[in-house]
């Protein structure tokens, strides 16, 4: 079976090449591309059924945004929004106008300039999503920032698809009513995946969650991944971005984490295959016979691309440091641009030549972006230095000098800490780098300023020097450490408390001048521990002294084979457990004195809840009524015969 054995040389080349990539630590997606270039064609041509490859690079990419639009919310999305589309334009807006006018000079016609534009402009999701995933900025502004543009990007491509023609002088038929009807199919595309996640996902996946059988919602997840995918696909939209709604749809109801996990396994198999794909359209004889040229126009894409995708954000009023974070994350060209590039080459916009060179170049900017967003925060920082350097001269504090604790982050964390410092009478400031939030949150009479907490002059304003207290609460793990450093030079004496996501940083954010250093699986680890040994009947004292020494200690007894703490003094023999008087017990209208529990089960009830007030000293002699609840002490076992006993209804 040819099929059979040309999937088995991919996924036998990727493995190999994901082992030297981690050995060499080389991002996963260059050895993905270089295995397609191998396998491809032009080099060792080991693949010949191209749709085979197609049909799985596409599932991959089905996957890999239903998954994107999982770790999303509608919500999310509307805060956003304005700001992403407006962003999206202009971004796009930069591009089209530099990449045309540069060309123009060279003698290439307007059209094919805005042709390039829109190619060049557009960014791949499948890439800023995994790069930002490995390097931990996925969850920080500008990975999100990021991701939604390139999202928001598909809108446009599909529509530019309708404008080659045009552009190319060959239209036929009514080319803007095509595109009214298309703007107007996405609109009630939208509408509709509010609407199912609204109402029509959660019911159905209540109905699928309750049978507790893993491989139906398995199945019903993929299904409704594929399906709101191919209908999106049906109306004349793309498939990523049907996958992408599906995604939003799930993301809506209780069961979004159920249906990630899920998905995760089956989506890094796919998605690998697409970039097997994009790697495998490519002649390796470009390089050999043009390298200048490829290099020439891959550099001017990387430079050009991120710097005016960062003065696009910038003028969005973001940070100096998220813009250039975002606009590195934006440099890869689109997998659209790929679709869009076909449809040129068959209008006549693109000769088979500058086909090929656009493809080498894209590939060589779809490589280089890893390194780039791994490397993006050092240089945004040496920036920001640079621009701190200029700004930093006395700049006079705007916030009054008397705050007792100065808060990095606005997000559940520190919403809920400026919280209780409102409440405690505790002063407090907040920097935050949302514009949005900050308009909203200062409207609320929350102390809240915009800036971006990594320049030392937006710690100067916000009160460092006489902070007592400094909470960092921020996503972004090399901000958080970037910050934490900065705090500690500029206050020496305040105690910095920093939240991080990835025990890896611990270590490192301590000895950039972190007191205390809160991650949050561990703080997690320890919440579930000590609930669990109230349950054995531990002593409050003893276990509260197990947890601080377990964080004093660096949580290092909760890695692997380290010694724990646990005091010895449990009784797991025994649980403490509430039990319901039913209607038609035999425990009804009889008295505690009457049912014997100590003498006949070995159960001593430790207190009684009737008429919505619990008693902690029940009165033995009164008779029982359906309804009321018994704290029960003693044995699992003990417990479940007295209450099968004495409390269930026997249903007379």
């Amino acid at each position: 079976m040819p099929i059979l054995s040309e999937l088995l040389l991919v996924l036998l080349f990727s493995a190999v090449a994901l082992f030297l990539c981690h050995k060499l630590r080389i991002p996963p997606i260059i050895g993905y591309l270089v295995t397609g270039l191998l396998l491809g064609p032009s080099a060792l041509a080991m693949i010949t059924q191209g749709e085979m490859v197609d049909t799985l690079a596409n599932i991959g990419v089905i996957l890999l945004m239903f998954s994107v639009g999982l770790e999303f919310s509608l919500g999310e999305l509307a805060r956003m929004g304005m700001r992403v589309v407006l962003g999206m334009v202009v971004q796009m807006g930069f591009t089209i106008l530099a990449v045309a006018g540069v060309l123009a000079a060279f003698g290439v016609a307007p059209g094919t300039g805005i042709f390039f534009g829109f190619l060049i402009g557009a960014s791949s999701t499948a890439i800023i999503l995994k790069s930002l995933q490995e390097a931990a900025q996925m969850e920080a502004p500008h990975g999100r920032l990021s991701v939604s543009i390139s999202v928001s990007q598909d809108m446009v491509m599909i529509m530019m698809v309708l404008l080659t023609p045009l552009l190319a002088g060959s239209a036929e038929g009514d080319v803007l009513g095509d595109m009214g009807m298309l703007l107007l199919t996405a609109v009630l595309t939208i509408a509709g995946t509010v609407v199912a996640a609204r109402y029509i996902a959660p019911a159905i996946l209540m109905q699928v969650a309750r049978t507790r059988d893993r491989e139906l919602f398995l199945f019903v997840i993929v299904i409704l991944c594929f399906a709101v995918a191919w209908l999106v696909s049906a109306v004349g939209l793309s498939l990523a971005l049907g996958a992408f709604l599906a995604g939003l749809i799930v993301s809506e109801s209780e069961f979004s984490h159920q249906a990630l996990g899920n998905i995760l396994p089956f989506k890094d198999l796919f998605s690998s295959i697409f970039f097997v794909s994009i790697g495998m359209l490519l002649d390796i004889a470009v390089f050999t016979s043009q390298p200048l040229l490829v290099l020439s126009i891959a550099l001017a894409i990387i430079v050009g691309k991120s710097v005016l995708a960062g003065v696009a954000v910038r003028l969005l009023r973001y940070p100096l440091r998220t813009a250039v974070l975002a606009g590195v994350a934006l440099i890869p060209i689109g997998e659209f641009s790929f679709i869009l590039s076909l449809a040129g080459l068959q209008a006549g916009l693109l000769g088979r030549g500058d086909y090929q060179v656009f493809l080498a170049a894209s590939i060589f900017s779809m490589a280089a972006t890893p390194v780039l967003i791994a490397l993006a925060p050092r240089f945004a920082d040496r920036l920001g230095r640079a621009a701190n350097r200029r700004t930093e001269s006395n700049t006079p504090s705007t916030i009054a000098e008397e705050h007792g604790m100065l808060i990095i982050g606005y997000g559940l964390n520190g919403s809920n800490l400026a919280r209780a410092a409102r409440r405690a009478g505790i002063p407090y400031q907040v920097v935050e780098m949302n514009p949005s939030t900050v308009r909203r949150e200062a409207k609320a009479g929350v102390n809240i300023m915009f800036g971006d907490a990594t320049q030392d002059a937006v710690l100067h304003s916000a009160g460092i020097g006489s902070a007592r207290v400094v909470v960092i609460a921020i996503s972004d793990a090399a901000a958080t450490e970037r910050i934490t450093a900065r705090a500690r030079v500029l206050n020496g004496t305040a105690s910095i408390i920093v939240r991080t996501r990835f025990v890896s940083e611990v270590e490192r954010l301590r000895a950039a001048g972190a007191d205390e250093v809160i991650p949050e699986e561990f703080e997690t680890a320890l919440e579930i521990f000590t609930r669990a040994l109230r349950r054995f009947l531990l002593p409050r004292r003893d276990i509260d002294r197990m947890v601080e020494e377990l964080r004093s200690g660096g949580y290092d007894a909760l890695r692997e084979h380290a010694p724990m703490p646990v005091p010895t003094l449990a009784i797991p023999e025994y649980d403490i457990t509430a039990v319901e008087v039913e209607e038609h017990s035999p425990a009804v209208g009889r008295s505690l004195r009457e049912l014997e529990l100590r003498p006949r089960y070995s159960v001593t009830v430790l207190g009684q809840r009737h008429g919505g007030t619990v008693h902690g000293a029940p009165d033995p002699d009164r008779p029982l009524r359906a309804g009321e609840l018994l704290i029960l002490l003693g044995t699992p076992e003990d417990i479940t015969s007295a209450a099968s006993e004495l409390f269930e209804s026997t249903g007379d």
